[in-house]
Order: C-alpha cells, then sequence, then structure tokens
C-alpha cells in the first residue's frame, strides 16, 4: 500500500490586496502594508520601504487587526439619559449629536468663548484641533503634552532649539557610546530598537540610566540603577568632573554657544544677569583677534570664552565663567551627591571618563566641506561619537525641566549635538526658540482667539493673564504658577473647571483623553468632580462632549458622545505642522487613509469638527456664502493652506513648474500621490546640509526651500536661559509685571538660567522616613495608553499586573510568590498582587502602566484579569500636593512649565491578606456597547 503525505498549501494566499498606511498603535507611525482578503482586513506586516521602520514591526503593530476589529468600538453618537457615570445612554443621529453640540457652543462663542474648554489626549492632528479652538476663540486649548513630556520639548527648545524623540535622534552610523536617561519601551520604539542593534554590531557601548533594567536598559552593557528624581544631580556631578578634567570641546562652545556671551553682573542694576545686547538686540562677545565687543554673528569673529568686559561701570562676564564658577563647585563633586543619587562615586567617575575618552580620544572628521552662518568655510566636520537619549523618566518629575536643560548642557559641552556619531536633529528642527509663537489669549466674543495658543513665551510680558492679573486660561497655563508652560496643563483643567479656579466653565469638550481613569492623576477626585452638583442640582461642569472610539472608561462621564473611527477607517495627516515622521537626513510626512470603510455609524474626529466648525461659522471653516468650507478632513489636509504655499502635507504640490515637494499650491491629487508612494513623502537633506543644522548655511537655504522656514534662522545655543532670568528679575522685585509675592522665592529659586538640581516637592511635602519609598510606572513595549489592554493579542501579553518589589523590601518584609501589598500614599491606599525584582534600585516599586481597567468598560468582562488583577498607581497620585498649612492649592507639577510630577510619588509598603480583587474597587460603569464575547477571533477567506 503506497503512503500518501497529505497535501498542505505551505504558502497559502495572504491577500486580495495590499493598501500601504500609517500604523496608530502607538507613536511611532511606523508603516504598514494592510492585505485586505474578500474586502477585509487579514494580515498587517510592516512596509520595508518607510523611512521611519524599514519594514520592522512590533507586536502592538501586527496587533492593529484586533484593534481594528475590538468589541468595544462605539457605534453611534450618543445622547446621555441617565446619571453622569450611569453610562446610560440612547443613540442618535448624527445631525441630532452635531445640533445639541451647536446648542450648547453657538450662545458661548457669541457670549464669552472661554466658557469652552477644548482639550485633545493622544491627538496626533494638534495643528488642526489648535486651529479649531482658535477659530472658536477660546483660549483654554491644550493636547496632552503637559502631562506627558512638556518638560523635556521645552527644556530643549530653550537651550538648543529642539529635544529628543520627535525632534531629533543619535546618529546611529556613527556613535560608539549611547547613553539614555528614563526610557521605557513605549516611545519610538522600532527606530531605537533597530538602531540599539545596529551600535551594538559595530561594538558600540549603551548605558542606561534608569530605576528599573527592562527593555532597552536589559540590554544596556551597563545599567545605572538611579535613585528617582536625582538624574539632574547625576548629570551635574558628571560635568563637574568633565570641567575640572578639561574635558570640553572649548572651540564648539565658543562658535555654536553663548557660552562667550556676556552677563551683566551687577547686583544693583535692573538689568543684572541678563546678556548684553547691541543696539540691533545682538548678544555681545569680545572677538579673540581684535579683543573688541562685537556681535556674536559677524563675519570672521572668534568669540573669546574668558574675557570680561566693562561698560558704564559694570563687568560683564562670559556665561563660560559662570558655568565653570557653578559647577566646579564640591557640591557637585561625586562623594557629595553619591547618597542622594545612589551611585557610587567612583562610578560617576568612571561614566565621566568613558563620556570624555569616547568624545576626544576617539573623535573623527567627515570629509564634508560646509560654510557656517559667519561665512566660514570648513573642509571637514569633526565627528563626537558620543549621543543620548532621554523621556519620560527624567521629565515627570517637578524638577524636570532643569533635569532636562542638565542633561542638554552635558552633550553641547562635549560638542556632541549636530555633529557626526552624536545628536542629531530632524527637520522642521532645529528651531530658534524665536522663531515659536507666543502663547494667545486674547478673547473677542465671536471672533478668533488673537493668535495661536501655546508657544515660547521670552519674559513676563509673554504671560497669559488678564488686565486684573488673574490666569486668563482654565489650566492657569504660562502664568506665574507655571509660566513656560509650552503644551498647557491638561491634568489640572478638570479640578480648576470644578474650583471655578480661575473662572467658571460651561463646556468640557475632549478627544481620546481618558481622564476618568488613567489618564488622570486622583482617579476617584476626578470622577467626584465630574459627578458632583452645585446648589440648584446642576452639574457643576454643566456640559461634557467627548470623542472616542471605544468605550473606554471616560465615556460613561460625558453627556455627548461622538464616535470615532479606528485608525484603519480614517483620514489622518502626520504633518510637518505638527509631529511629523522626519529622520536626521529627511523631511518626511505621512497619512492615513481609509483602507476600509466602516462598518458602524462612525465619522473621524476631526471631520466631524470640520462640519461642527462650519455649524458655528467659525472662520477658516466657512466660505463667504456661510457655506462649509471643508467637506471633511481629507478636503481640508488637501486644500487648506497655513499660509500661501505652505498645507498641512509638504509633498506633491502644485509648483511652478509641475509638481514638487515643499512650497507649492494645493493638490486635488495629493492624497492619491502619497497613497501610490505608500503613504509617505520623504525629501532627503543635501550631504552638505546634513549636520551642524543651526548653523550651516547650506541647510538653512534647504530648510527655507521645503518652506520649513521663510528665511535662514541661524543661532546659537543657549546655555544660559535668559528668559528664565527675566522671570528672577520679577520676582525680585525689576519690571512692572508682578508675580504674587507667594510665589517670588519659588521663582527665585528654581527659575534659574543656568541648570539646577533641587529636591522633588512631593519630598518636603510629606514624611519621608513614613512614606521611604518611590513608586513609578513605566510603559511596557506591547502596550501603548490604555487601548492597548483592550486587544485581544496584546492582553495575553500582559493581562494583569504586579507591584515590583526590590530585593531588600522583599526580603524585610517576607514577601513569597503569590503574596499582595497594601501601598499607602499621603493621598490614598491600595492593596495589589506583588513580585519580586532584582534590578530594580533598592528604594523604589513600579509597576507597568495602564493595565488596569475598570469594571465594564472597554467591552472586557466584568471578572476579566484586567479589572480584578490589573491596577492603576494613579489612585495613589494627585494633582495637587498636601496642604502646607497656607491655605493654597500647589500643583504637583513642575514649577517651570508646569508639567505633571507622575513620579514624584513616595509610597510606604506593608505585607497585606490577599484579597479576592485589587483594592480600592470602583462599581462597574454600564458601557453603551455590552460586554464583548468570550471567543474573540478573526478569520477572513478560506
Amino acid at each position: 500500500m503506497t503512503l500518501h503525505q497529505p497535501k498542505i498549501n505551505t504558502s497559502p494566499k495572504v491577500s486580495d490586496e495590499v493598501r500601504k498606511t500609517t500604523c496608530y498603535m502607538c507613536a511611532c507611525r511606523c508603516g504598514i502594508n494592510v492585505h485586505m482578503k474578500d474586502g477585509k482586513v487579514a494580515y498587517i506586516e510592516g512596509n520595508r520601504d518607510h523611512p521611519v521602520n524599514k519594514g520592522v514591526l512590533c507586536a502592538k503593530g501586527s496587533a492593529g487587526i484586533m484593534q481594528h476589529n475590538a468589541p468595544s468600538r462605539l457605534r453611534a453618537p450618543l445622547k446621555r439619559v441617565g446619571p453622569r457615570g450611569s453610562g446610560e445612554f440612547e443613540e442618535i443621529s448624527w445631525d441630532e449629536a452635531l445640533s445639541l453640540a451647536t446648542d450648547w457652543l453657538a450662545p458661548i462663542r457669541h457670549d464669552n468663548p472661554e466658557k469652552l474648554a477644548f482639550f485633545t489626549g493622544r491627538d496626533q492632528s494638534q495643528s488642526f484641533t489648535s486651529y479649531w479652538a482658535q477659530n472658536f476663540g477660546t483660549p483654554n486649548y491644550a493636547a496632552h503634552g503637559g502631562f506627558c513630556s512638556v518638560n523635556m520639548a521645552a527644556a530643549g527648545i530653550y537651550t538648543m532649539g529642539g529635544a529628543f524623540w520627535e525632534f531629533g535622534q543619535p546618529d546611529w552610523d556613527y556613535t560608539k557610546l549611547f547613553m539614555i536617561f528614563g526610557v521605557a519601551e513605549d516611545h519610538d520604539s522600532n527606530p531605537i530598537k533597530m538602531g540599539i542593534g545596529k551600535i551594538k554590531e559595530r561594538g558600540a557601548r549603551v548605558i542606561g540610566v534608569n530605576p528599573i533594567r527592562s527593555g532597552y536598559n536589559a540590554v544596556a552593557d551597563d545599567w545605572v540603577g538611579i535613585t528617582p528624581g536625582t538624574d539632574g544631580l547625576f548629570i551635574l556631578s558628571l560635568i563637574h568632573e568633565l570641567l575640572k578634567a578639561g574635558r570640553i570641546d572649548l572651540d564648539y562652545l565658543a562658535r555654536f554657544t553663548n557660552a562667550p556671551c556676556l552677563v551683566n553682573m551687577d547686583p544693583d542694576s535692573p538689568e543684572h544677569g541678563l546678556l548684553l545686547r547691541d543696539e540691533n538686540g545682538k548678544t555681545q562677545v569680545i572677538d579673540r583677534k581684535t579683543g573688541k565687543l562685537t556681535p556674536f554673528d559677524q563675519p570672521g569673529v572668534q568669540p573669546d570664552l574668558s574675557a570680561s568686559h566693562r561698560q558704564a561701570g559694570v563687568t560683564h562676564k562670559p556665561v563660560m565663567h559662570l558655568i565653570a564658577e557653578r559647577y566646579l563647585d564640591d557640591k557637585y563633586a561625586p562623594e557629595a551627591v553619591a547618597e542622594k543619587c545612589g551611585i557610587k562615586p567612583e562610578k560617576i567617575r568612571a561614566i565621566a571618563a568613558e563620556l570624555a575618552r569616547v568624545a576626544f580620544d576617539e573623535a573623527f572628521e567627515l570629509d564634508h566641506e560646509w560654510t557656517d552662518f559667519r561665512g566660514e568655510t570648513h573642509k571637514t566636520m569633526t565627528g563626537r561619537p558620543v549621543s543620548f537619549h532621554s523621556m519620560r523618566g527624567i521629565s515627570a518629575h517637578s524638577n524636570g525641566f532643569q533635569t532636562c536643560r542638565s542633561l542638554h548642557l552635558l552633550q553641547i559641552l562635549l560638542g556632541t549635538v549636530e555633529v557626526p556619531g552624536g545628536f542629531r536633529f530632524k527637520p522642521p528642527y532645529p528651531k530658534p526658540v524665536s522663531a515659536h509663537p507666543k502663547p494667545h489669549c486674547g478673547v473677542t466674543p465671536g471672533k478668533p482667539l488673537d493668535g495661536p495658543h501655546l508657544g515660547f513665551v521670552q519674559g513676563p510680558d509673554d504671560l497669559a493673564l488678564k488686565d486684573d492679573g488673574s490666569p486668563a486660561r482654565i489650566d492657569k497655563a504660562f502664568t506665574w504658577e507655571n509660566p513656560m508652560s509650552a503644551h498647557g496643563l491638561m491634568h489640572m483643567v478638570i479640578s480648576n473647571a470644578h474650583a471655578g479656579d480661575p473662572y467658571k466653565i460651561d463646556t468640557l469638550f475632549m478627544y481620546m483623553a481618558n481622564m476618568s481613569w488613567n489618564s488622570s492623576m486622583n482617579t476617584r477626585g476626578v470622577i467626584d468632580m465630574l459627578t458632583d452638583k452645585d446648589e440648584n442640582g446642576d452639574y457643576v461642569i454643566p456640559h461634557i462632549i467627548y470623542s472616542d472610539a471605544y468605550s473606554s472608561e471616560m465615556v460613561a462621564y460625558a453627556d455627548l458622545i461622538f464616535p470615532d473611527t479606528t485608525y484603519l477607517e480614517r483620514h489622518d495627516c502626520i504633518s510637518l505642522l505638527d509631529r511629523p515622521i522626519c529622520e536626521a537626513d529627511a523631511a518626511a510626512d505621512a497619512i492615513r487613509w481609509p483602507v476600509v470603510e466602516p462598518d458602524r455609524d462612525v465619522r473621524g474626529f476631526q471631520s466631524v469638527l470640520c462640519e461642527l466648525g462650519a455649524r458655528l461659522n467659525l472662520p477658516g471653516f466657512v466660505n463667504e456664502d456661510g457655506s462649509q468650507k471643508y467637506a471633511d478632513y481629507a478636503d481640508y489636509i488637501t486644500n487648506h493652506e497655513r499660509k500661501p504655499g505652505i498645507g498641512p502635507l509638504a509633498g506633491w504640490r502644485k509648483g511652478e513648474d509641475g509638481l514638487t515637494h515643499g512650497r507649492g499650491a494645493p493638490n486635488e491629487a495629493q492624497l492619491d500621490h502619497y497613497i501610490e508612494n505608500g503613504g509617505f513623502m520623504v525629501k532627503h537633506i543635501p550631504e552638505n546640509a546634513s549636520y551642524y543644522k543651526p548653523w550651516n548655511k547650506a541647510y538653512q537655504d534647504w530648510a527655507v526651500e521645503l518652506g520649513i522656514f521663510d528665511s535662514p534662522q541661524h543661532y546659537i545655543f543657549d546655555l544660559y536661559a535668559e528668559p528664565l532670568r527675566r522671570f528672577q528679575l520679577a520676582a525680585e522685585g525689576h519690571g512692572d509685571r508682578q508675580p504674587p509675592d507667594h510665589l517670588r522665592d519659588r521663582i527665585k529659586e528654581t527659575l534659574d538660567p543656568l541648570p539646577i538640581w533641587y529636591a522633588p516637592f512631593e519630598d518636603s511635602g510629606v514624611d519621608t522616613e513614613e512614606f521611604n519609598v518611590h513608586a513609578l510606572t513605566q510603559r511596557p513595549m506591547a502596550m501603548y495608553h490604555s487601548w492597548g489592554t483592550q486587544n485581544a493579542w496584546l492582553r495575553q501579553i500582559h493581562g494583569r499586573n504586579p507591584l515590583y518589589l526590590p530585593t531588600n523590601i522583599w526580603e524585610k518584609h517576607g514577601f513569597a510568590e503569590g503574596d499582595w501589598a497594601r501601598v499607602t500614599s499621603a493621598h490614598g491606599e491600595m492593596t495589589v498582587p506583588v513580585a519580586h525584582m532584582a534590578a530594580l534600585n533598592e528604594n523604589t516599586v513600579w509597576t507597568w502602566n495602564a493595565i488596569g481597567k475598570r469594571k465594564g468598560a472597554w467591552a472586557l468582562d466584568k471578572d476579566a484579569p484586567e479589572a480584578t488583577k490589573g491596577f492603576l498607581l494613579n489612585h495613589l497620585i494627585h494633582e495637587l500636593l498636601p496642604p502646607k498649612g497656607d491655605g493654597l492649592r500647589w500643583a504637583n507639577s513642575d514649577p517651570v512649565t508646569g508639567q505633571a510630577a507622575w513620579f514624584d510619588l513616595r509610597v510606604k509598603i506593608e505585607k497585606a491578606e490577599a484579597p479576592d480583587e485589587v483594592q480600592p474597587r470602583f462599581e462597574p460603569v454600564q458601557s453603551p456597547v455590552g460586554q464583548g464575547p468570550d471567543h474573540l477571533e478573526w478569520k477572513v477567506g478560506k
């Protein structure tokens, strides 16, 4: 009898068609190939031609197919019919939903536009949503950055014109030493994984600074398990060692920074601490060749780092003098900082020596000729192969702004910014801080706001204050409490609106912001604020409009729901005006487009804003005859011009000689060109313009050609940040605009123009002997914000989260596998499962963020592990610091930018009896989509 092997199709047909678009399962915005079969999504893989991921795709990206088919997807517009929080809704038509929103919004726009607070969460269309809010006329607009990483962004822009991640990247081709601070696995994960693999293949070293050794830190050659909140002190100690050894790039500092610029040193002068300027406002230096005072950018000038100047009886010293004087102080010596940082002195010295050795002893030259802004031509480009990267870990502290500035100071002193082997900017960065708008808050009923909401202040005159000195914005952004809050303060909106401080609002309008759960500090308190009623029985916050694609925890607390699409059903624009996908060698932007049509009565939120804007007769959203200007978001992307020739997308615009990238008239077929090209556009930077971008004439000319600038924007790095000094001067009593007395000392202490370190504010607000443990969260690589943990595939990786304890705490309390702990902060307590982790700072506990879910939300089973064993540390955090006894409300945030200080949390740990579920326990919410099926699978075709 003949044996017949079964016939198996080892290469089944994956798809009938491949549609290329942009992933939205995290903020990397990788290119994806969406395989279609029988009109449905069958498979998602990486696009090998895409500039971001080059075909690499992570678990999140592949699992996008389950996100697209999630049972929690909202199905139609909803109107609340029960009490807030009950989850009782009725489905309504889009016409009724938009009419109801118009009925609420039209009167306040006519009478008092500031009564609308419009805040968006993980939105990637902020240039559009801010444009809508500006045309409405409210000053109350911002996105999620205020509770994410504004410290990193603002500190970078005020120091060097850009920062990490979307602003720049390491030079993966030439870096030999890569040092990361506070980097978890969620941001920019594919490019960083690819980059680390690339440099390790060459034998480069990686140093990871993080209290937790996971992810990138687990593959680092050297792990520094620092004490949370002390990164800035550690960095300044590295600077101390480099200065002592004379291992800094003096030529780079003289040419490209304000280190040689002269500072007024007269303590009796109203200009004490300000930079000496000429009649044109140019900062002044002493030319080493002539010994004369001259503007910093004069052709042929060689700025002197050491020369002082006396003028009108006042001595002026160079910034470099102030840097040396401050950081050579013994208080920054390794022995002085070691105990606070949890790092041995010899370790600090070894790292400083390694940074110096690689930067200077392994320096190299590229044979690329370039010309600088002073007109000097350089035959080569000097490489210093040390690069840095950082994210939320050092940013989300109340000392985060100055810590981020310290890190930028470190890399600039080494001469490793915008040079081969160092940190490189991505277009449209670098930009001098002066190229950014200042914040605007001028409200005129029935008219647009007088300018953009967000920006970068240069001093007290730019604050968003009313004539009586009170805050103009509901979140108190750009006030004396947090003057440089470049992204706004989303975490303060609800508590301020509830308190009526600085005023009451009528409508809270939010998009993709899960503020009643994982996106708020003080979760229970926020829920209470959203449902609180006044003495008349009316809600304290009268109207709440919310848009989301899914039945999140926040849905139950809204009065009106605009159901959004999934990312595979929508148009999106990843724009040079907003948060593009550029690489250091190229400008790039991208789109999403509906690779499938929705099977529910849902609409992309941006398209909804186009129609709502027309119904409200907003300028910019209606034609002269009052008709709707943009049919939908795709129409806006194609035809809107922010200024002549500059629109949301830079690719395939109509130029004088045909289609062009950069400047040009709108092109009705533009989106088709993007789709044909895989969903993206790339325009490469010329080789002679690829480095030294702030000072390189060739790069500046290229940026003008592309439309990034209207004219070249050469500038030098601000090691000494003069805008900070202007606020200190006001606190010292100078100037017409004065801070409240209770803030004077804090401004003088924390808004220092040179980076400083101070202990996180919570340390002085609680008993650190009692609350002696630091508590952190990190986002896992397999999740991105809250929507990942409802994904059928990703839940199998992280369905629950323990609290990880270091060995000393584990053994001290006698914990064993399967035990639970009671974790208490000054704000609340919780009881959670624990696990042992040896590679962890000995005074730190941590858990994965946003795993825990509230029962009833996200279409999950009521006994889902996310709701019974998953938890949030948010329940232990508060948006306000513990009371000081002075009767004031002090925000738990950075005093410079207002960024939420998530990572300052202090707790105490004790062993507890295991409850049946994590505590605190929240009553289930009723979901408008009900519970999903017990068994979920997605299969298309045969």
